[in-house]
């Protein structure tokens, strides 16, 4: 589990294309401290898990499933990605619970630049719309985030200058992908609505 801190930007240094899937090359020197064969590091909100690690860098397989389902068949060498260790037992939650699968992916729309701070207009799936609400937690590319206003197709948020700096939502502009996975705790609660409903219809 994560919490949609992001730790540290890292960067792809090399993508081998293995047919129905892809092995990421990643540099992280702080999520590679004490990296273990088979540990998770979250990839832009993907959970991945580490193949081999050597210094600052660590390699992950990516499946086909998880390429179609997120904007990680995009990258390349030299693309930014935010990187986050699974969240220890114990530890505070400074986010809200991100189990790093995810459930779509939406577009950059636009950007407001303010004084202190910056508008940005994401695309949202429609199947996703009714997970998202005024608010309410989402995450983008692995970052945990406010939903400040949500519409059918779309929302938006507002990022403090350390977002800006510290994510890859500083430099990302309209047109490019970022990976979307809602509230986990929304998914079950409509879960146990619908069956408690069928109940209720025997």
């Amino acid at each position: 589990m994560f919490t949609g801190i992001v730790e540290e930007l890292g960067e792809v240094t090399a993508v081998e294309n293995l047919g129905d899937a892809s092995r990421f090359r990643l540099r992280g020197p702080i999520v590679t401290q004490g990296a273990q064969h088979g540990d998770s590091i979250a990839v832009n909100g993907v959970c991945l898990t580490v193949v081999e690690h050597e210094g600052d860098e660590f390699t992950a397989d990516v499946m086909a499933e998880t390429l179609n389902r997120s904007s990680l068949g995009a990258l390349t060498a030299g693309s930014r990605v935010n990187l986050e260790r699974p969240t220890a037992v114990g530890a505070r939650l400074g986010g809200h619970i991100v189990q790093g699968h995810v459930d779509g992916t939406g577009e950059i729309l636009e950007r407001k630049p303010s004084e202190n701070w910056e508008i940005v207009k994401i695309s949202l799936p429609a199947e996703l719309s009714r997970y998202v609400v005024e608010k309410g937690s989402i995450t983008v590319d692995g970052i945990s985030l406010t939903v400040v206003d949500a519409g059918p197709d779309h929302f938006t948020v507002s990022l403090i200058p350390t977002t800006l700096a510290l994510t890859t939502l500083g430099v990302k502009q309209p047109g490019d992908p970022v990976n979307l996975e809602v509230d986990v705790i929304a998914k079950y609660v409509e879960r146990l609505l619908g069956d408690r409903a069928q109940g209720d219809t025997k």
